[in-house]
This record gives structure tokens, sequence and C-alpha cells, in this order.
């Protein structure tokens, strides 16, 4: 699975990549994360796009949209790590470590991100934070496996690198919107 994730910030022609991502088959699914906007902010971007696509949609912030427009599923964080009462579209989670990538996997998730695997793209400084080693012990454990998405650094011409790794797919930020 090839996931994107969203720039931080709302851009000229965000909609229009959002739906060249899915629809070339780069991306099977976007999660919508926007850390500093309005619930109107999101809502207005969700609605712009085709509803054909809301099957394809996560939301890492005001989850109760995803109930109300029948999204795909939301995404715990920091900010937002409760569950959506009523919500039965999908639940994922991040780790930035593997103790809590194992914690984290005894809890009932559709699928966990790992990060940052690599050098980070989108976040200057941000360095990849395990050893090839530290990775293979992880799946030759069954910590790392279908369920575990990579996150950090990654880009598209490294999904196959990840899938060989053990990793169930991909999550891409700074390479999908350069």
């Amino acid at each position: 699975m090839i996931i994107v994730i969203t720039k931080p910030d709302f851009f000229e022609g965000e909609v229009e990549q959002c739906i060249a991502l899915l629809g070339s088959g780069r991306a099977d699914v976007i999660h919508i994360r926007k850390p500093g906007a309005s619930e109107s902010e999101v809502k207005q971007l969700i609605c712009a796009l085709p509803k054909e696509l809301y099957s394809r949609l996560v939301l890492h912030d005001h989850h109760h949209l995803a109930l109300k427009y029948g999204l795909r599923g939301i995404h715990l964080n920091s900010r937002n790590p409760e569950r959506l009462q009523g919500f039965d579209g999908t639940v994922s989670v991040s780790c930035h470590s593997i103790a809590e990538l194992a914690e984290r996997k005894r809890e009932k998730f559709d699928y966990l991100s790992l990060s940052p695997i690599f050098d980070s793209i989108s976040k200057v400084g941000y360095k990849a934070a395990f050893t090839s080693e530290e990775l293979e012990d992880a799946r030759s454990k069954g910590i790392i496996d279908s369920r575990v998405m990579a996150l950090g650094g990654v880009t598209f011409n490294r999904v196959k690198e990840v899938l060989e790794m053990g990793f169930g797919g991909a999550m891409i930020l700074g390479d999908a919107w350069k």
C-alpha cells in the first residue's frame, strides 16, 4: 500500500494533485494531515475532492468529519489520541520507536507507521532512527510486518526497498509534493 500524506499547509493546486495521485495509481490512500487547520478548512478540502475518492481519504484532525463524510479512516496522534465513537472505518497510528511499535501492535489498529526509516525529505535534520540490523531484528520478531508502513524519507523510488525490508507499504510526504 502506498499512502501519501498531505503537506501541513494548504497550497494552490492541492486538490488537483490529490486527484492526480489517486487517479494515476501512485497513491492508494491520502492522509489529510493539516495540524494547524480549522475544521472549516479541512471540510473545504474534503468537499473540493470528488465523492468517489472519499473511501481513500484518512483524517489526522477533526476526526468527526470522517464519520460525517464516510471517509476511509482516521489516524490517531498526540493532538487526537482517542478513537472516534461510532466510526467503523480504518484506524491507524504513528510510532517512533520499535518498542512503541511492539506495544501499539497489541491494540486494534488497521495499520501503524514507523518513522523515521530514512533521513527525512520534508523535515530538515530529521535523520533515520534505526539501523538496518535493528529493522531486520524487528522483522524477524514479527514486529515489522504487513500492517506496518515505513515513514520518513520514503520516496516512490524506495517503495520496493521498504517492501523488501518487510513493511506492508510506504507513507510518503516530501517526495509526493516536490
